[in-house]
């Protein structure tokens, strides 16, 4: 794939050492992480700059390991979002910009996450009225203020339609509604949102977080749902970016965006078939003699 896609598919990460084998080849080291998964990929959540700001020399390698077509979604930094709550923020967000000024042509909407406390419209509106005009935008708000079906609410939607941003969709029903005893997805259940999921593309880039059931197949009938949304999305003429989690540990997330990409593919058939998993190019394992 060598020219823009209809849509963006990836994961919340790039780096998962459980991919290795799975997803990965059998031999990738973390220095090739990143190099596999845009091979197969076209676009990842980059939650790295959540939790710190990149040396530029890093980025650049970050450049270097992904083609053409292929879009970071970097993530604000928890300095700007969490601590300073989007006030006073104007010298963090100039040093964020400034790093990733190398991936300027791989960079699809920057994802603003607020916390599940903030609920500061004034704060909000000004912080994204200021942001650079050259890039795209993305907004998860988690206060439940945002999802009353009310004014406040309209506010939000049309300031981010007046400005050309998009609402983040992040789809946890399925986690939520899962019966379970299982430690880790105890532990995502108590970490993720439980917040309804929203519809409507507010923008050209609506933006899909979907976190999905441990096996796959419980999964399907929310594909299948998410896949007509998404499809209607295209054929409007939007460019939509799409990223699939899976609990608890995102082992499975490349199989799950296979099987998302399968589902659209089923809707609107001329659609580019996904590249192969890097552990399909791995030469098969020798057969080992036996000693009797």
């Amino acid at each position: 794939m060598s020219h823009r896609p209809r849509y963006y598919l990836g994961c919340p990460l790039w780096s998962n050492k459980d991919w290795v084998g799975r997803f990965f080849s059998r031999k990738a080291k973390p220095s090739a992480f990143l190099a596999q998964y845009a091979s197969a990929l076209s676009s990842v959540e980059g939650n790295t700059t959540f939790y710190a700001i990149p040396q530029i020399t890093t980025v650049r390698k970050w450049r270097e390991a992904v083609p053409q077509h292929f879009h970071f979604c970097f993530k604000f930094p928890r300095s700007i979002s969490h601590e300073m709550g989007l006030r006073g923020a104007g010298p963090e967000l100039a040093r964020f910009m400034a790093a990733l000024e190398p991936v300027h042509d791989r960079l699809g909407p920057f994802f603003l996450q607020l916390p599940p406390g903030f609920d500061d419209f004034n704060a909000l509106e000004r912080f994204l009225v200021g942001l650079p005009k050259a890039f795209r935008y993305a907004v998860e708000v988690r206060h439940t203020r945002f999802y009353m079906l009310d004014a406040f609410e309209e506010d939000f939607d049309r300031l981010l339609r007046d400005l050309q941003m998009d609402r983040v969709v992040f789809d946890t029903r399925n986690l939520m509604n899962l019966a379970t005893d299982d430690p880790g997805l105890l532990n995502a259940k108590r970490k993720k949102p439980k917040n309804p999921a929203r519809f409507q593309a507010l923008a050209r880039h609506p933006f899909l977080r979907y976190v999905g059931h441990p096996q796959l197949d419980p999964d399907q009938a929310s594909l299948i749902d998410w896949a007509r949304r998404v499809a209607a999305w295209i054929q409007e003429g939007r460019t939509p970016y799409v990223f699939m989690h899976q609990a608890p540990d995102d082992v499975r997330a490349p199989d799950l965006c296979r099987r998302f990409h399968e589902t659209l593919t089923t809707l609107i058939p001329d659609l580019e078939p996904l590249p192969a998993a890097p552990r399909d190019g791995d030469e098969p394992e020798e057969e080992q003699l036996s000693l009797f």
